[in-house]
């Protein structure tokens, strides 16, 4: 564990005299900032510029071709960027420490990829467990399926119904591995088998986030999502 820690602490001051946001975890580093026009893109630009003589001062090397862009927002002007004169490829959706990000900021691309995922695990489990015990089976579709559906959910929790259901299609075909409750509802199925719909769980996991930030324990402020006020009857 020491390797870690050291490099933490060389990297520590990465981000002196830079102007924008700057997010590190491990060697992942990214530097998000506003831009209105085309002072603010320059702005942007210099930090980029003062992060690669960083790196070059203190013998660190970036690879330039897994560096990438990504513009938000409609009216984006969707400025070029350059690390040491070679452009940076710009991109439409991105993977960040496991969730699949996309310029739009709407999360179908991601669920599509956990539905994928969950799917081949419980496709595994089908195929390799002969015996359907309800304890066996729960058991390690908790552990096994289910985490492929709710890593992060407070992060991407789904708003169109389409994403939902395509969640939640996964747990229907695993309720319908017991013969003995086939012919139950879905709803019926889950509580035979104790479980809750994958919506329930997220809305809990979104609950207790919020929670953390009230309590001030979270890493994002309560106030970056909630504005109170004071009103009158």
């Amino acid at each position: 564990m020491l390797g870690p820690l050291l490099f933490l602490i060389f990297i520590n001051d990465l981000d002196l005299n830079i102007t924008s946001s700057v997010f590190k975890f491990a060697d992942d580093t990214k530097i998000i900032g506003t831009v209105k026009d085309s002072t603010d893109s320059e702005r942007l630009q210099a930090d980029v510029d003062t992060f690669y003589q960083w790196a070059g001062t203190w013998q660190m090397k970036f690879n330039i071709s897994k560096c990438k862009v990504m513009h938000l927002g409609r009216r984006n002007a969707g400025f070029q960027y350059c690390v040491n004169g070679q452009s940076l490829e710009e991109v439409t959706l991105y993977r960040d420490l496991g969730v699949i990000m996309s310029s739009h900021l709407k999360v179908t691309e991601h669920c599509q990829e956990a539905y994928r995922k969950a799917s081949r695990m419980l496709c595994l489990v089908k195929r390799t467990i002969e015996h359907r015990d309800p304890v066996v089976l729960v058991s390690l579709y908790k552990s096994l399926v289910r985490p492929h559906l709710e890593y992060c959910s407070p992060v991407w929790s789904p708003h169109f119904q389409k994403d939902k259901s395509l969640m939640e299609k996964v747990q229907h075909c695993f309720t319908r591995l017991f013969q003995e409750l086939r012919s139950l509802s879905y709803n019926d199925r889950l509580k035979k088998l104790k479980l809750w719909t994958l919506e329930e769980r997220r809305n809990r996991a979104d609950l207790i986030e919020l929670y953390k930030m009230s309590r001030g324990t979270a890493s994002v402020p309560l106030q970056n999502f909630l504005h109170t006020g004071s009103s009158t009857c």
